[in-house]
């Protein structure tokens, strides 16, 4: 009996129409970095290093400077018909120590003014929680995400951000793809803070930082599930509210499809990009092919984290932006840590187009992720909710009138979109899409030269310039069922 409500639940809340909207994030468009008593963040250290961010770019002090322009900016995402409005909140402005030693209160007056200009102004907000930018202090008093108190640092970071905003938040992601904090920011050292083993002389120095990615991951997991635990026991029942996480799969298609290797090497890709975090939630544990491979460098969950995890979401959020073919073979230059154990070697097919960040354009990819997804999980939670937190695409924009007739964002967006209706219209219960992004923004190491944006931030003056794509969507999402 109870499966079949679960059943028809699934399909009732299969049948609700996507909300549409578009995603940000504080570091990426606040600028303001040290006004109002905001504290250092890891990423603000990290632009200001030398060869750190790419040549030419500045730091991410000013970025498109959100944290003045708020009010023009929401009524810019209003006129463009955008139902909901994805923002983090940034844990250094709120808490500059990172701690509850001191709350910010220009900063809880900063979000709950935007908060109530979205709500005032008919789009939903969806906020999350942390979007990389850790306060500095905790990284460098304690190890940041290394040490193993950060549970309880985020935890209380939560519980603050419950009670000054969650009266007007619906919506909750604690953290925005924790692969990359792991990965980028901890084994290749692309990211803040830029810990990564290719740099490391030393064999064992190199065996450490290879422990350190699945450390950081571990310890992501159980902030993650303490603060929905706080979220559950104090906020929910009276907020009335959702809380969930968002990772970022890509897609994995075998180099030959008939080669059993292969198709074993493409299943083995996805479970590490999607299985590192939605077994724990789901099933309990990391997956097997990982506790395998990583052996003793994998962390083993005692019995109360393991109940503090399991089924610690509401709903599941996916970015997605790109696919790859992937063969058996795995590249022996692979430096210990994440691709090592993952295996495999990736490949591009020729034929697909690419992004300006170098990525591959397959439409197909998104459905495919969304689709694998649900049937992996479909037994424990069948129609489980899924949000679109983030697809989008960098597009090589000039700079003059020509650069806003943005064809080739426009091309991708109808490939991608047709792909996630199609998803839909097969049983993924999808509940929201955000696209990536309604601004050109600070795209991390690469500053603001690439642009993911609807609309341009012009530099220099910071004119917001609507994009030929902007117009499209905005004519998408009137075109949708409401």
């Amino acid at each position: 009996m109870v499966k079949l409500v679960l059943v028809f639940l699934a399909l009732a809340g299969a049948a609700l129409a996507i909300k549409w909207g578009s995603a940000t994030a504080s570091f990426q468009i606040e600028g303001a970095w040290l006004e109002d008593g905001k504290g250092m963040s890891i990423w603000d250290a990290f632009s200001h290093t030398p060869g750190k961010i790419v040549a030419g770019q500045p730091p991410g002090d000013v970025t498109d400077d959100f944290y003045h322009r708020y009010k023009e900016d929401v009524q810019l995402v209003k006129s463009l018909g955008h139902q909901t409005f994805r923002f983090s909140i940034s844990w250094p402005r709120l808490m500059p120590s990172g701690r509850k030693d001191f709350i910010n209160q220009k900063a809880v007056d900063f979000y709950r003014s935007l908060l109530n200009e979205l709500i005032d102004n008919g789009i939903e907000p969806w906020v999350t929680l942390y979007h990389w930018d850790l306060p500095l202090a905790l990284e460098t008093e304690f190890g940041g995400w290394r040490h193993p108190n950060i549970s309880l640092f985020f935890a209380d970071y939560a519980e603050v951000c419950f009670e000054k905003f969650g009266d007007l938040v619906k919506h909750w992601i604690t953290l925005n793809e924790p692969w990359c904090v792991a990965v980028l920011g901890h084994n290749t050292g692309e990211h803040a803070p830029g810990r990564g083993s290719h740099n490391l002389a030393q064999a064992d120095d190199r065996v450490q930082q290879a422990t350190e990615v699945y450390t950081v991951g571990h310890n992501l997991l159980l902030s993650h599930a303490r603060a929905v635990q706080v979220y559950r026991t104090k906020f929910q029942a009276a907020q009335n509210g959702e809380i969930g996480i968002t990772i970022n799969p890509d897609f994995f298609y075998p180099l030959d499809p008939h080669d059993p290797r292969d198709k074993i090497a493409a299943e083995r890709a996805l479970t590490y990009a999607v299985g590192w975090w939605a077994d724990p939630i789901l099933f309990g544990d990391y997956p097997l092919e990982m506790r395998e491979t990583a052996g003793s460098r994998m962390p083993t969950f005692t019995s109360e984290q393991r109940d503090l995890v399991r089924n610690s979401t509401d709903f599941l959020g996916i970015n997605h932006y790109m696919s790859h073919l992937i063969t058996h073979e795995t590249d022996p230059t692979l430096a210990p840590g994440f691709y090592a154990d993952r295996g495999g070697m990736l490949l591009e097919d020729p034929a697909w187009p690419k992004t300006d960040m170098g990525w591959s354009i397959v439409p197909s990819g998104i459905q495919d992720i969304l689709e694998w997804i649900a049937a992996r999980y479909g037994a424990v939670w069948p129609g489980m909710p899924i949000a679109i937190t983030e697809n989008g695409v960098a597009v090589n924009e000039t700079a003059d009138e020509a650069g806003l007739d943005d064809q080739a964002r426009i091309a991708y967006l109808e490939g991608y979109l047709s792909h996630v209706l199609a998803a839909k219209a097969n049983g993924v219960n999808i509940q929201a899409y955000f696209l990536w992004s309604v601004l050109d923004n600070y795209e991390w190491a690469f500053g603001m030269s690439k642009k993911f944006g609807l609309v341009r931030v012009e530099d220099g003056t910071l004119r917001r310039l609507p994009k030929a794509s902007a117009r499209w969507y905005t004519e998408w999402i009137k075109k949708q069922p409401q």
